[in-house]
C-alpha cells in the first residue's frame, strides 16, 4: 500500500486498506426512493447508515437523494459530488476507532436560487418517502397556537409565489399537487428532528400551509397521506480539520467531508407510511404504533442533559462535554436533575429500564474520544429549549415538584447570552434571536421577567408565573456572585 492517501471516490475503493467497510453492492442499480431535506452530520451518521445496512443486505430498492435548500449547502454538496456521494463514517468510542464508507447516498440537489430540480425530483414517481432534519427552528412554529408562523418570511414569501418556493413548506406543497394533478400517491413525509411528535407536527403545519394555498390538497392529504413519528439518537459531533487529519494518518483515506459519531445509535419510528418503506427492522430499527414514549425519554433525558451541561460548562470555562462529565459536580448535577425533576415526569417505556438507559446516557456523555464541543450544543437555544426543558418545568409547576437544577439550565443560558464566561472570555452566540436575547439577558440581571417576555420562546404560563421569575432572578444572580461551581455545590446539598 502506498503511503499517499487515497481520494475517495467509487473508482477507488478497491485501494482501500481492508480495515475498512466499504459498499459491497452496486449503487448504479439503487432506487432514488428517498429524498433527504437537510443533509448533515447526523443524517449521514444515522439514517443513511440504516439503509447501507439494507443495502449491504442486498436491497436495492431505497437509495437516498440528499436535497439542501440553504446557500451554505452547496459546499456539502460540492465536497459530495467530488467523492460521487460517498463519504466515511468514523465511529469513535473511547478505547478504539473504526472507519466505514457509506453508499446509500445516489445524488444531491442544491435548491437554493433554484426549487424546480428538486420540486421535479420529488413529483417523479419513484420519490416514496421525503425524510427531513432541518432542525429544530426550520418547522415555524407559532409558540402559543402551536401552528405554523405565517408571518415567518420564508413560509409568508411561498404563500405569495407558490411557483417559486424557498422553504419547506412551498416546495413539499408544489410538488405534491403536481403528484396530485399527476395522479400519483403521495410520499410519506418522515420528520427526523428532535421535536416531540414531529410527525404529527409536520402533519399540522404542511396542512395548514396547503390548506392556504389549496383547500383539495389538504383535504387529500388529510385523506391519503403519511406522516409517521420518529426518535432518533447518535451524538454526531462536528467534523473538524483534526478528524480529517485523522483518517490520513491512521486510514490513508482523503475525503472532504467525512462524518463523526459515537458507536451508540437507536432509531424508534412509528409504522406509518403511504407509498411503502424499507424492511428497517431487518437493521435494528423499532417499528411501533407509539413512539411518544420514547421520545418524551430521549429528548428531557438526553437533549435536555446536553442543553444543562452545555451552558453551564461553558460558563466555567470548560470545551467539550466530556470534560464536564469528568468533573463531580457537573456529574452529579446532571444525574440529579435527571433522577429528581425528569424522571418523575416520564410515562413508562416499554423495554427500557429507565435506570439503566440514564447510566448509558452518562456513559456516552463521558466518552473523550467524542470530543462533543459544548459549543455546538450551545447552539440555538431559542429552538431547542422549549423542547427539551421548558416542558417539564411546567409540569413540575403544575405539580408542585421539584425544578431547581431545571430552572437553572434557564438561568445558565441567560447569563451565557451576555456572551463571556466566568473568566471573562468571549462566548459564541449562535441563536436566530440572538440580538433580542442578549437585550433581555442583560435586562434580567435588574428585572428576571424581562427574559420570560419572549412569546416566541416562552409559552404562556411561564411568561406569566411571577414565583418562577423571582426564583429564576435568584439562581441567576448566584451565578454572577459567585459562580456555577458554587450553585451546583448547593443543590447537591439539596437532594
Amino acid at each position: 500500500m502506498t503511503d499517499r492517501p487515497i481520494f475517495l471516490q467509487e473508482a477507488s475503493l478497491r485501494r482501500l486498506p481492508n480495515t475498512i467497510s466499504v459498499p459491497d453492492y452496486n449503487r448504479a442499480r439503487l432506487a432514488p426512493a428517498i429524498v433527504h431535506l437537510g443533509v448533515g452530520g447526523f443524517h449521514r451518521a444515522h439514517q443513511a447508515v440504516y439503509v447501507d445496512d439494507l443495502c449491504r443486505q442486498r436491497v436495492r430498492d431505497w437509495g437516498i437523494v440528499g436535497a439542501g435548500l440553504m446557500p451554505a449547502d452547496g459546499a456539502m454538496r460540492e465536497a459530495l459530488a467530488a467523492q460521487d456521494y460517498l463519504y466515511t463514517l468514523l465511529e469513535k468510542s473511547a478505547n478504539a476507532a473504526s472507519v466505514r464508507v457509506i453508499g446509500s447516498l445516489m445524488d444531491f440537489v442544491h435548491a437554493s436560487g433554484d426549487p424546480q430540480p428538486l420540486i421535479r425530483r420529488l413529483a417523479e414517481p419513484t420519490t416514496r418517502i421525503v425524510s427531513l432534519t432541518i432542525t429544530e427552528g426550520g418547522y415555524c412554529v407559532d409558540p402559543d397556537s402551536g401552528g405554523l408562523n405565517l408571518a415567518e418570511p420564508t413560509v409568508r414569501h411561498d404563500l405569495e409565489h407558490p411557483q417559486m418556493p424557498r422553504g419547506v413548506y412551498g416546495i413539499l406543497a408544489t410538488a405534491l399537487s403536481r403528484r396530485r394533478s399527476a395522479g400519483r400517491p403521495p410520499f410519506t413525509v418522515m420528520s427526523c428532528d428532535n421535536l416531540q411528535g414531529n410527525g404529527d407536527l409536520i402533519r399540522r403545519l404542511l396542512m395548514e400551509f396547503a390548506g392556504q394555498c389549496d383547500e383539495a390538497l389538504a383535504q387529500w392529504l388529510e385523506r391519503e397521506g403519511a406522516f409517521p413519528n420518529s426518535m432518533v439518537d447518535r451524538i454526531t459531533p462536528v467534523t473538524g480539520d483534526a478528524d480529517r487529519a485523522f483518517l490520513t494518518e491512521q486510514f490513508h483515506i482523503q475525503d472532504r467531508w467525512p462524518v463523526v459519531a459515537e458507536p451508540f445509535r437507536q432509531w424508534v419510528l412509528e409504522d406509518r407510511f403511504s407509498a411503502g418503506r424499507p424492511d428497517w427492522a431487518r437493521v435494528g430499527v423499532l417499528l411501533t404504533d407509539d413512539v411518544a414514549p420514547y421520545e418524551t425519554m430521549k429528548l428531557r433525558l438526553l437533549n435536555a442533559g446536553h442543553s444543562a451541561l452545555a451552558y453551564a460548562g461553558a460558563l466555567a470555562g470548560l470545551q467539550r462535554v466530556d470534560e464536564v462529565m469528568a468533573d463531580g459536580l457537573f456529574h452529579d448535577y446532571l444525574r440529579d436533575l435527571m433522577d429528581l425533576e425528569v424522571t418523575p415526569l416520564l410515562p413508562p417505556v416499554p423495554g427500557v429500564d429507565l435506570d439503566d438507559y440514564k447510566a448509558t446516557l452518562r456513559t456516552r456523555f463521558a466518552n473523550p474520544a467524542v470530543g462533543d464541543r459544548l459549543s455546538r450544543l450551545c447552539q440555538a437555544g431559542s429552538a431547542k429549549l422549549p423542547v427539551f426543558v421548558l416542558p417539564s418545568i411546567v409540569e413540575q409547576r403544575q405539580r408542585g415538584g421539584p425544578h431547581d437544577r431545571l430552572l437553572l439550565v434557564l438561568a445558565c443560558w441567560c447569563r451565557y447570552l451576555t456572551g463571556r464566561d466566568e473568566a471573562g472570555r468571549e462566548l459564541p452566540i449562535d441563536d436566530p434571536l440572538a440580538a433580542e436575547l442578549a437585550a433581555r439577558a442583560g435586562q434580567a440581571r435588574q428585572d428576571p421577567a424581562a427574559f420570560f417576555q419572549l412569546p416566541a420562546v416562552f409559552p404562556a404560563p411561564l411568561r406569566e408565573d411571577a414565583a418562577l421569575h423571582r426564583r429564576f432572578g435568584e439562581l441567576l444572580h448566584g451565578l454572577y456572585e459567585r459562580g456555577v461551581r458554587s450553585l451546583l455545590a448547593d443543590l447537591g446539598g439539596a437532594v
